[in-house]
């Protein structure tokens, strides 16, 4: 436990520092929530550290509930804002194609299993949002995992070094499911 609280006081630094920088400016960058996006830079280094730490945990994140409860979260995040568009779906599968600590499964697995969340989503949004915070409350069981997952879906949202409202928002509901407090995270 002593390393997420590490992680967490780390975070905890950056997002200070990324509120600081959007307040000297006049407030939070265009509006946003703290914690939601202001200032690029410091964003970008917390979506960083937030990667090298889920990094750091790869060898005990190899379960199917993790990699399960991983894709849907992805496919929430991707989601957020009510639609998927081709190139978004393919940019955040290669997102998850590439993330580090995801390598630890067949790259099949991710694919199917986040598409398949996206098309509920897509299909039937209530119900696949409802469906896919069930599959990621199933990671509940294990605290490492719970904050992996939601580590995950901050890396997704990040990576364009913005984090929008409606995915500051998918994942406090994340955090919820899981039982994890999204202040941890700056949300």
């Amino acid at each position: 436990m002593a390393m997420w609280d590490r992680i967490k006081e780390q975070a905890k630094g950056l997002q200070q520092q990324s509120q600081g920088a959007g307040q000297t400016s006049g407030g939070t960058a265009g509006g946003r929530q703290p914690g939601a996006g202001a200032g690029g830079g410091s964003k970008e280094k917390l979506v960083g550290l937030l990667k090298s730490q889920l990094g750091s945990l790869k060898t005990e994140l190899k379960s199917g509930a993790y990699r399960d409860a991983s894709m849907a979260m992805c496919a929430l995040v991707a989601a957020a804002d009510g639609s998927v568009d081709p190139a978004e779906r393919q940019h955040v599968e290669s997102l998850i194609l590439q993330n580090d600590v995801l390598q630890n499964f067949p790259p099949e697995q991710l694919r199917q299993r986040f598409n398949k969340h996206v098309d509920q989503l897509m299909f039937n949004f209530p119900q696949g949002r409802a469906d896919a915070l069930q599959e990621i409350a199933k990671a509940a069981k294990k605290p490492v995992e719970a904050k992996a997952v939601v580590q995950t879906g901050f890396v997704i949202a990040g990576a364009d070094g913005y984090i929008a409202p409606a995915e500051a928002q998918v994942l406090r509901e994340a955090c919820t499911a899981l039982g994890v407090s999204p202040q941890e995270f700056g949300l």
